[in-house]
């Protein structure tokens, strides 16, 4: 589920208190039941490292992000982010990562690896306060660590998926361009059709008013049958 995030918070990500910041406002203005709740998000950034999306994977727990770490990076890579920052909340307010946490950090970084989206931290965060794994070192790490390095099979088959990601964004955005065409041509044609009967009801009044000259109607009796101004009626020849 995509989170809507407000102009404001759009913002350029210089270090985890940014992150962090935009976090909270999100986290507090949760329902009161859900903030007791444990929630995984992804947050997206542009190359410029403003914020494009903000997505909560899950909520409840986070090991269904274990079985199926693509779904972490969809959004990702169908926005075209190269960059993203991973985070959770701990509802017991205590910051320590688990060996849960660590794992599922270790693993992602490998998927970002195989897919060219890097994981540039993984804040744990609260109401009041947060930690982040790229401040105190443990991102760099477990980037480090060969736990996740997948075989060659595994990759291939995460490389795939992301293809296929990759190309249904692209047949998706293709399609809403022919959308777009299509109503713009509609508009084209009907304008150029509305404009084209008017053309001819002038040209057929021009026509009039030519006839009735040659029978040496007066001015303005053929500025009362057409409508024509006397300036277009004195150019007929």
């Amino acid at each position: 589920m995509t989170i809507k995030l407000t102009r404001k918070q759009r913002i350029k990500i210089r270090s985890s208190d940014d992150a962090f910041k935009v976090m909270q406002e999100i986290l507090l203005r949760e329902e009161k039941i859900d903030q007791y709740k444990e929630h995984f998000w992804v947050m997206g950034l542009a190359p410029s490292t403003r914020i494009l999306y903000v997505e909560l994977v899950s909520l409840g727990c986070i090991a269904n992000t274990y079985a199926e770490p693509i779904n972490v990076f969809r959004f990702a890579l169908t926005k075209g982010c190269v960059n993203v920052i991973l985070i959770h909340n701990h509802p017991s307010e205590r910051l320590k990562p688990s060996e849960k946490d660590l794992d599922l950090t270790d693993h992602l970084i490998q998927v970002g690896r195989i897919i060219k989206v890097e994981v540039l931290d993984h804040l744990i965060i609260s109401t009041k306060s947060h930690m982040s794994f790229a401040d105190t070192g443990l991102l760099e790490k477990l980037a480090e660590s060969p736990k996740y390095v997948p075989p060659y099979e595994l990759a291939e088959r995460i490389r795939a998926e992301e293809k296929q990601i990759r190309e249904e964004a692209v047949r998706l955005e293709r399609e809403r361009m022919d959308r777009i065409i299509k109503v713009a041509k509609t508009v084209w044609t009907k304008s150029g059709i509305k404009e084209g009967v008017e053309k001819g009801k002038k040209r057929e009044k021009i026509e009039i008013a030519r006839g009735m000259k040659k029978d040496n109607e007066p001015i303005e009796k053929i500025m009362k049958y057409t409508g024509l101004t006397k300036k277009v009626i004195e150019k007929i020849k």
